[in-house]
């Protein structure tokens, strides 16, 4: 069983098994349908395609008609029905993937075990990790799956909600760290962000801080020493992003570093930043 990483070689070998899913989450915060059409060009014979906006995220507005976040939690039954047309079941081992260092595949690893399934692994590298190892692609889509059977089970994982994170300003008690890249964690780019800065009191690590050279997440070791200066436990911890998508890929780094606890803020920043009632901060 497979529950954080997995390498293109180990995926090779039981890309034919049965009880295997792969799942492409390519996928462009600019440009919505680019994860589709790469997808079509070309992909891990067998992979199924899993958008971000439509299948691993919720309605953005909630029945209330307050905004939720550009990326907020499916329903845990729409999830549950999605999933299982994927053909995932209790035995299944989960593996996604992307071309972006795992920033889109974190979030469906993530999203399993919201579910209660830990049977789920983040390919390594992505896409450019399986072709530098000669393996092929394919652009037929693989015939509809035969429906799943899994179960929904208690999460894995943990959130904490906008009053929460609120609450915690004037508690301080949990520390915030932000995943991403340094500009819009200091509010320097307003194409991605229109209302820029950062929560106050959040901590910056940009989820590619958890990556090498080559698009790998860097060993166990690295990665604790890395996290070590942010918070004392992970436990402690509450990861965010723009829209609840990049965050995962720190939690996922968390989990290879041997430091569990971690929780997810859903929401994040696009959230956070649509009251104007709620404090912002600029600069480092």
């Amino acid at each position: 069983m497979h529950t954080t990483l997995i390498s293109a070689a180990e995926l090779a070998r039981n890309a034919h098994d049965s009880q295997w899913v792969v799942l492409d989450c390519r996928h462009d915060l600019m440009n919505p349908a680019a994860g589709r059409a790469a997808y079509a060009g070309g992909h891990i014979p067998g992979a199924r395609f899993a958008h971000i906006d439509t299948d691993l995220s919720g309605a953005k507005t909630g029945a209330d008609g307050v905004f939720r976040g550009r990326h907020p939690l499916p329903e845990r039954a729409t999830l549950l029905a999605t999933l299982r047309s994927w053909g995932i079941s209790d035995g299944s081992q989960v593996v996604a993937y992307d071309a972006h260092g795992g920033m889109f595949a974190a979030r469906l690893w993530w999203l399993l075990r919201w579910m209660g399934h830990d049977s789920v692994a983040v390919l390594d590298g992505g896409l450019p990790a399986w072709q530098a190892q000669g393996q092929p692609l394919e652009t037929a889509e693989p015939a509809p799956a035969s429906a799943g059977t899994l179960s929904e089970r208690a999460a894995l994982v943990q959130t904490v909600t906008v009053e929460d994170v609120l609450f915690n300003l004037s508690t301080q008690d949990r520390i915030v760290v932000d995943a991403r890249a340094a500009d819009r964690y200091r509010g320097e780019n307003e194409t991605i962000d229109p209302v820029g800065g950062h929560i106050p009191h959040a901590r910056n690590r940009c989820f590619k801080d958890n990556l090498t050279a080559d698009g790998t997440f860097k060993d166990a070791a690295q990665l604790r020493s890395e996290f070590a200066p942010l918070f004392a436990t992970a436990a402690q911890a509450i990861m965010q992003c723009g829209s609840g998508v990049t965050a995962c890929h720190n939690l996922l780094a968390l989990e290879v570093a041997g430091m569990p606890g971690a929780v997810l803020y859903p929401g994040s920043w696009s959230e956070w930043c649509a009251d104007p009632a709620r404090p912002v901060a600029t600069g480092n």
